[in-house]
């Protein structure tokens, strides 16, 4: 594994965060609780020392999950959650960051995140009581998920920014308007999710004829339309040929490319399924290059400009 500095702390990530969204259920399905904690408790063994979770994911479901399997080793790792678009008045952050560090079995949390702004409530007041947190030792971090330039912007003139998670792969690429550099000037870690596209770029649904279950979620996502997953037919050709000259997967290109980007500090990456897990490990050895990150940006620009409904 490999590790950087989150924003202007003396924080180190790992390059790959493991993403604990699906372990709170919701619209994934679930393994068991000791399925997921044994998972969690081998991804640290295997260098992997970042923990995303949310108060939103699984209604608190996936905290506890994650706060129970890393309790023994709570200062070998950097957990960082969330708080909902509803609660960011400033009450409202303190009882939610309250909750977290409950569900976390924890005194602090590393990096606490506006999960969505929230334009009925001046982020002055809710960035506010994220400093008041940090001053008192409850967080370590402040950072923003889902902020457009103009927001992060704003938040900046409060406070230091150190982390921002975007949405962000080969078939979302927004935050090149501008918003990827602009972290880069100004140490502000960018910590992508859906590094893989909630599957798509894993290229199973591509090659290997997997289908979605009638009842999955995924089904409502444009990217699995069957007309788009023919448009992205000529990327999940050029991933294909990149991993096989790097003797490995698609899903392990996919990732390199988001951490070959400058400015870019660690993909998130969820899964439930121990192997694909050792594959996101190994992502980070992969070092793809000019060349082929030139062909992936083509390819991809590309792909996205016919992309329906996305």
């Amino acid at each position: 594994m490999k590790y950087c500095k989150l924003g202007k702390t003396d924080i180190s990530i790992s390059r790959v965060t493991h993403g604990c969204m699906e372990l709170g259920g919701g619209r994934w399905k679930t393994l068991d609780k000791e399925s997921n904690s044994a998972l969690l408790k081998t991804a640290l063994e295997n260098g992997i020392t970042t923990f995303d979770t949310a108060e939103g994911y699984g209604a608190g479901a996936s905290e506890l999950i994650v706060g129970e399997a890393l309790k023994d080793r709570r200062k070998d790792c950097v957990i960082a959650t969330k708080v909902l678009p509803d609660n960011l008045r400033a009450a409202d952050v303190r009882k939610a960051a309250e909750g977290s560090l409950k569900r976390l079995q924890t005194d602090y949390i590393d990096l606490l995140y506006v999960h969505w702004p929230n334009a009925g409530i001046p982020i002055s007041e809710t960035l506010g009581e994220f400093i008041k947190l940090k001053e008192e030792g409850k967080i370590r971090a402040i950072g923003v998920s889902n902020f457009s330039l103009e927001q992060l912007k704003e938040a900046m003139e409060i406070t230091h920014i150190d982390a921002l998670q975007p949405e962000y792969n080969l078939l979302q690429r927004k935050i090149e308007d501008g918003l990827l550099s602009y972290c880069a000037d100004n140490q502000i870690s960018v910590l992508s999710y859906n590094s893989i596209a909630k599957g798509i770029l894993s290229g199973v649904f591509h090659f290997n004829g997997v289908k979605l279950d009638a009842e999955d979620f995924r089904n409502e996502k444009p990217l699995f339309f069957p007309e788009n997953l023919e448009t992205e037919k000529p990327l999940m050709n050029s991933l294909k040929a990149v991993a096989q000259a790097h003797n490995g997967t698609i899903s392990q290109i996919a990732a390199a490319w988001v951490l070959a980007q400058r400015g870019m500090s660690s993909a998130i990456i969820g899964t439930q399924n121990p192997r694909h897990f050792v594959e996101n490990i190994h992502s980070v050895d992969i070092e793809l290059t000019q060349e082929e990150i030139d062909v992936l940006d083509k390819t991809s620009s590309e792909v996205i400009g016919k992309l329906i409904g996305v």
